[in-house]
């Protein structure tokens, strides 16, 4: 004759079978909660806790514990229950006031509050400050610059530059055109400190600077190329001769597109006269519009930022390597020898820096 308490049988439903099903086979979810997943599965089968504990690797007190939970609450008694802990030792309106003077007023002889600085008006633990801080996500010692466009047509203007992107006109190439300014040929004062497991490549902040150039750039929209050169000044008699070697380079049956920012050499009567067909301007204080502006952010990440020149030369031949590669990866990228001209892109480029 079986002794002990009775043992009440488990049985559940297809849906619920599923679910947990589901929970014992997962792989994300919570080990303790796959765990007594499959101690209630087992036991629906009809085995004991014996039994159970054996196929789970745990004791029959414990399969025992969430065959009870399971019973009384189903599924949510699975999970862990919310242990109780210290009590709180602010409100939520203390840690609104903390909060609110944080975002809205200002500390007496300083421009942001600190953590340090808000302990001392709020008489709070520096570790309760930076903790509400980090959980709110505020960030005062932080600043964030914006610039928004005055340009009284900025909407139908947007509405132009991304037209012409995403519509390309037939038997037209679309050009985006500007100028990387001032750009330097450095080289440091002292020898790179060669980077190396756990350390970051070094490099001395002092720096000789032997002269600087600017580099004109057009950008196809379609295919990605581009046709760059390097001119010593920045006036409008550099940006029409850019304008003409666009001129040469593109095939003379297709329209030019050229889209170009605000700059004052843009704006001067020769050069408006020059682009007088079809200019397409961005808005002002919207020079993200300009897509070269892009790959310049390329070039300097890739070879002005950590680039070492002697000379002006120098620094001009190795933007020349650089802007090779990039024709060559776009070339592949886009499944096409990426011309612009019936030669391919290496000779203009050669020919026309």
């Amino acid at each position: 004759m079986p002794r002990g308490r009775k043992r009440t049988p488990l049985t559940v439903c297809e849906a619920a079978r599923t679910l947990l099903q589901g929970v014992a086979n997962s792989i994300t979810m919570p080990d303790a909660l796959v765990l007594r997943t499959r101690m209630i599965l087992a036991g629906v089968e009809g085995l004991t806790n014996t039994a159970v504990a054996r196929r789970v690797g745990a004791s029959p007190q414990t399969v025992g514990k969430w065959r009870k939970r399971y019973l009384d609450i189903r599924i949510q008694g699975l999970h862990d229950e919310l242990c109780p802990g210290r009590p709180r030792t602010y409100d939520d309106e203390r840690v609104a006031r903390v909060i609110n003077r944080a975002l809205q007023d200002k500390p007496p002889n300083t421009t942001h509050w600190s953590t340090h600085s808000m302990v001392a008006a709020e008489g709070i633990s520096a570790s309760t400050v930076s903790r509400w801080f980090h959980l709110l996500r505020v960030k005062p010692h932080l600043s964030k610059t914006f610039k928004l466009s005055t340009d009284p047509f900025f909407i139908e203007k947007v509405r132009d530059i991304t037209g012409l992107y995403l519509n390309l006109p037939d038997h037209a190439m679309v050009l985006c055109v500007d100028e990387k300014l001032q750009s330097q040929a450095l080289n440091q004062t002292q020898p790179k400190l060669p980077m190396d497991l756990g350390y970051a490549e070094g490099h001395t902040h002092a720096y000789l600077r032997h002269g600087t150039t600017t580099l004109f750039a057009a950008l196809n929209i379609a295919t990605g190329k581009v046709i760059a050169k390097w001119k010593a000044r920045h006036r409008h008699q550099e940006v029409l001769a850019f304008l003409r070697l666009i001129n040469k380079v593109v095939p003379a049956d297709l329209d030019i597109h050229p889209a170009l920012d605000n700059c004052a050499t843009h704006k001067h009567a020769a050069v408006k006269h020059r682009l007088a067909e079809r200019p397409h301007f961005t808005p002002t204080y919207s020079l993200w519009l300009n897509q070269v502006v892009r790959w310049f952010g390329l070039l300097s990440e890739q070879v002005l930022k950590r680039g070492r020149s002697r000379s002006v030369r120098e620094l001009v031949d190795q933007t020349r390597t650089s802007t090779e590669g990039h024709q060559r990866h776009e070339a592949v990228r886009t499944g096409c020898d990426g011309s612009i001209h019936p030669r391919k892109s290496r000779a203009y480029i050669q020919k026309y820096f």
